[in-house]
């Protein structure tokens, strides 16, 4: 199936929309590092900023976690190195949750 072509204006809207969203996931990725926003509420959105987040990388947000770190919990907790978080299944979710269980 072949790609429609867009004219000059819809290609320059397009790529704003997802400048746009990368910016918002930087965002929440950072505030992740920082401790500003918990993993079970970035989990908790159910929109395609964090959906297409692989789970390596929201992982490596997390403070002292770097890529070691990282692919050992996804081996643990049976999760593939290409999984994006909306591909994540409920069991998954739950895993990963209890491993950061929230700060009160």
């Amino acid at each position: 199936m072949a790609l429609p072509t867009l004219t000059a204006g819809a290609r320059a809207e397009t790529l704003k929309k997802a400048a746009a969203v990368r910016r918002e996931r930087g965002e929440i990725l950072t505030q992740l590092k920082y401790g500003k926003a918990s993993l079970e509420t970035v989990l908790a959105r159910e929109d395609a900023v964090v959906g297409k987040v692989r789970v390596r990388r929201l992982l490596e947000s997390r403070p002292g976690i770097g890529k070691v770190r990282a692919g050992q919990l996804l081996e643990e907790l049976g999760i593939s190195e290409s999984r994006r978080v909306q591909g994540l299944g409920a069991k998954q979710r739950q895993r990963l949750l209890g491993l950061f269980p929230p700060v009160a």
